[in-house]
């Protein structure tokens, strides 16, 4: 079963960082519908439940940028 996670996040400037924490979102377990907004600073997407909000910070972190809030 999917979950849905509304991620804020801090300190993207530009397309390519859309693009690198899309990327890394994209590998978490059962990851799908993943969708990154630069203006808004934040990430929605559908994940397995099995992933946690440590999970969704260290693939953040692994993009080069800061999770702030998952709801």
């Amino acid at each position: 079963m999917s979950v849905e996670k509304n991620l804020k996040l801090e300190g993207m400037t530009c397309g390519h960082c859309v693009m690198s924490v899309t990327k890394q979102l994209q590998t978490l377990p059962g990851a799908k519908d993943v969708t990154v907004d630069l203006a808004t600073q934040s990430a929605h997407l559908f994940t397995d439940e099995a992933v946690t909000n440590e999970d969704l910070a260290e693939a953040v972190d692994e993009a080069g940028y800061k999770l702030v809030s998952v709801s």
